[in-house]
């Protein structure tokens, strides 16, 4: 039976790269990474064929020739994507060995402003493939997701393939690497509410 497949991995995005990198003809940023990986065993136990993304992919070339390779900013376990959340689109996608690599503009809306805003303060995000297929048990722990998969598109997400895999530097101690992390997520937090309370009423959160 067919069910949604959601794939996490880390997506790499550094505010200099946001800030100094390749430019869209819009003026919006583009950021490049990884979007999904062949013929390995993900974080959630499932192992997809090469022969199946590439297909997919090939597939999904035309969404971004017809400027409709949205995502969201996080997901719902759901086939249908939200225009009201989208907040990128897939402007290039390319094979690196066995790795998708994709090149994404962050689009001025309110998802985007805050994915962009989230990345400017160093917040780790990442990139989620949503799709539907079925699975099939291959033993020890291990699904191979069949032929009938569709891939629908990629999200960006809070929720890494292994939770607690993020790493931080501490600065000069332990007290001072609190009061920096501290300060980051303040900044973080003031940002998102400006950008919630733009149209002039706040959400509660």
């Amino acid at each position: 039976m067919k069910q949604v497949l959601i794939e996490i991995i880390p997506f790499s995005v550094s505010s200099q790269q946001l800030h100094e990198g390749a430019k869209a003809p819009s003026g919006n940023p583009l950021v490049e990474g990884i979007l999904a990986t062949a013929e390995v065993k993900n974080g959630n136990g499932r192992y997809y064929p090469k022969e199946l993304w590439e297909r997919e992919i090939e597939k999904y070339m035309d969404c971004i020739k017809e400027n409709r390779a949205t995502g969201e900013l996080d997901h719902p376990d759901s086939s249908i994507i939200s225009l009201k959340n989208v907040s990128h689109i897939i402007r290039e996608i390319r094979w690196d060995g066995d790795k998708v690599m994709g090149k994404i503009e962050i689009l001025p809306t309110v998802s985007g402003n805050i994915l962009k805003a989230l990345i400017d303060n160093n917040v780790r995000v990442g990139v989620s493939s949503r799709g539907m297929g079925s699975l099939k048990p291959l033993g020890e722990g291990t699904m191979e997701v069949q032929d009938d998969f569709e891939l629908l598109c990629f999200d960006f997400v809070s929720t890494p393939s292994n939770p607690g895999s993020y790493m931080y530097p501490v600065k000069e101690g332990l007290n001072e690497g609190l009061k920096y992390q501290h300060h980051q997520y303040s900044k973080v937090n003031t940002l998102l509410s400006e950008i919630l309370c733009a149209n002039g009423t706040c959400p509660i959160i």
